[in-house]
């Protein structure tokens, strides 16, 4: 059979080898799209989805116990599987400083050291010892921010028994049964509780005394 003839310029059609350009960036899943819309939960889309969320939660309890995580993306890159074992809690905090005593003896405004008081735990470990007391027999593995307004902030939190026999045979999950993680959330082990510890994005200069951890340097550290 006579082959067809080639012509000079043009380009030689695709053969079985060749492939097309790949797109950049990649494809994109589930995950990508539903961490981009809590990136501005503000948005036309978000906002009045938020905001009948926050009014259903104003008459909840403070602890409510849901069946799946609201932000799927961010609860499995935090190590959440949907198995046996793990519990949801959605939890709520007060916002602001600390609640100090109005001083009622003689005392300027500015010495009453009532206002601009902070914790230097962040609300969100507030949430995590809070969570971790009401459920003794459970350990938080992490937590994420799911909403707030004026008075208060919600954090869904989610907890492992370590004592479950599908969480015991996973070898992905069975370290939290070790002692070494028992109240995990009151000993600052959580991502929240070592980000207030000041050993995630921290190095260099004026952090020397964080670790191993601040009691090991007489709270020198920050």
């Amino acid at each position: 059979m006579a082959k067809a003839p080639v012509v000079a310029g043009a380009a030689a059609p695709p053969g079985p080898t060749a492939a097309a350009p790949a797109k950049k960036g990649g494809s994109r899943n589930m995950y990508h799209f539903v961490g981009e819309a809590w990136k501005d939960p503000g948005s036309d889309q978000m906002r009045q989805l938020m905001w009948q969320r926050l009014v259903d939660w104003r008459k909840e309890g403070t602890f409510v116990r849901v069946d799946k995580p609201l932000r799927l993306d961010r609860a499995r890159a935090l190590g959440y599987k949907a198995k046996q074992g793990f519990v949801i809690v959605r939890t709520k905090v007060r916002k602001g400083g600390l609640r100090k005593h109005r001083i009622k003896k003689g005392r300027r405004a500015k010495r009453k050291g009532i206002l601009k008081i902070t914790m230097r735990k962040s609300i969100q470990r507030i949430a995590e010892e809070r969570c971790s007391k009401r459920h003794p027999n459970l350990e938080v593995l992490a937590s994420y921010w799911v909403g707030e307004d004026g008075r208060h902030k919600w954090f869904e939190v989610m907890m492992v028994d370590p004592h479950h026999p599908v969480i015991m045979s996973d070898p992905h999950l069975n370290w939290i049964c070790s002692s070494k993680h028992s109240d995990r959330a009151n000993r600052g082990l959580t991502p929240a509780g070592k980000k207030g510890r000041g050993l995630v994005r921290t190095k260099g200069m004026g952090v020397e005394k964080n670790r191993p951890s601040l009691r090991a340097h007489n709270r020198q550290g920050t």
